[in-house]
């Protein structure tokens, strides 16, 4: 894709939120637009339209984004469509048009050069406001799948940016010339990272470091499907590797008993911590393998960097896209994916191979960074340029 030459000022809406999933691209891409014009003497002028109890409503004004708010209906899904008919439901579709007249009114007053939607429920009102108010609408896709948000806006997208090859032929036929492929953006700081400040921050100092080092996270909350597993398994992967296992504030106690048993050289090469802050790069940069859920933003990160990983998908997130992004990446050798059921017998045998056998593991790190696109941000703002540009 041809480089747009580069305005003056920008005006750049943004919407989209709820999650870090779709607040983050969002975010990254503002970052590297704003760079990208400052580098050039010009200036950005953003607005974000989000909800007022999601992420969005915390980062946008702590990066010194303007923020406001529109009446939002959440879909409450189910695969049974008598369900789907539920008051709440009902109620909420109720509020869209309500949500739309206030969004409207908000990108005719703002006159954004630029509509960028991220999905989650809150962009379908300013998605529509763009397509009322005649601005270029570009959608950001982070899931292998269009999300619900980004299915209802397709149809007024100027361009559709997706994070993966294989999506193109998921898109609707009408829309696919529209489709650009892009990445998912990465915040840039998760990719300089330096296994030695990891060991300083954390006080790694009875890791092993001949031992692979596996890092277990469950996001923010931490995940208990996952800590259970690794409970059961600390023995034994304990045996084989160092891990960092970030278990959620609410879960260190249970955990930390569960490993007072532990034989002492064993129990020096495990480091449980509720969160990881802004060491986070530093101890991507130092795992070799990496025990995750499968979210789009993880994926992301982790392919950027060329982690091996194994997958334990959430099997209630929406769309069960998880299950989705992470069959995508095992299916290429790039991941191992846990679906259904999963005990710590079969977590072993997993991870096992990846432990023991380091060239299993470079060839892994290799098929996901071949999925990875570390250049996301950039690409994203190409094409955020090129539709303000017609």
């Amino acid at each position: 894709m041809d480089t747009p030459s580069l305005p003056r000022s920008f005006r750049l809406l943004v919407t989209g939120g709820g999650t870090g999933g779709h607040t983050y691209p969002a975010l990254t891409a503002v970052r590297t637009l704003q760079g990208r014009l400052a580098a050039a003497g010009g200036t950005l002028d953003v607005l974000w339209i989000g909800t007022q109890d999601g992420l969005e409503a915390r980062v946008a004004p702590a990066e010194g984004i303007a923020f406001k708010t529109v009446a939002t209906g959440k879909i409450r899904r189910s695969s049974n469509p008598l369900k789907m008919l539920s008051a709440a439901n009902v109620k909420d579709m109720a509020r869209v048009p309500l949500g739309v007249a206030q969004a409207r009114a908000i990108v005719s007053e703002f006159q954004p050069d630029v509509v960028l939607a991220t999905g989650g429920y809150v962009a379908v009102p300013a998605g529509l406001a763009a397509r009322l108010n005649r601005r270029p609408l570009v959608l950001h896709e982070q899931t292998v799948r269009l999300g619900l948000a980004n299915r209802k806006l397709a149809s007024s997208a100027t361009r559709i940016a997706v994070s993966s090859e294989s999506s193109l032929a998921l898109l609707p036929a009408d829309v696919r010339d529209r489709a650009v492929v892009t990445g998912n953006p990465v915040r840039p700081e998760v990719l300089s990272g330096h296994p030695d400040k990891a060991v300083e921050a954390l006080a790694l100092y009875g890791f092993d470091r001949r031992l692979p080092t596996v890092y277990v996270t469950g996001g923010a909350q931490g995940a208990q499907q996952i800590n259970g597993v690794v409970r059961d398994l600390l023995p034994w992967l304990l045996s084989h590797a160092n891990v960092i296992h970030q278990c959620g504030p609410a879960n260190v106690e249970e955990l930390r008993s569960a490993a007072a048993t532990l034989d002492p050289v064993l129990a020096g090469r495990y480091h449980l911590t509720g969160f990881v802050g802004p060491e986070l790069p530093d101890v991507l940069a130092l795992a070799d393998v990496v025990l995750s859920r499968s979210g789009a933003g993880t994926l992301a990160e982790l392919t950027a960097l060329g982690k091996p990983a194994v997958f334990v998908p959430l099997a209630t997130s929406a769309g069960n896209e998880q299950a989705h992004n992470a069959q995508h990446l095992a299916d290429a050798g790039a991941a191992v994916a846990l679906l259904g059921e999963v005990t710590a017998h079969a977590l072993g045998d997993a991870l096992g191979p990846l432990l023991t056998d380091p060239g299993r593991r470079m060839a892994m790190a290799e098929r996901a960074r071949a999925y990875g696109r570390p250049d996301a941000a950039d690409r994203l703002v190409d094409v955020i340029l090129a539709a303000a540009n017609g």
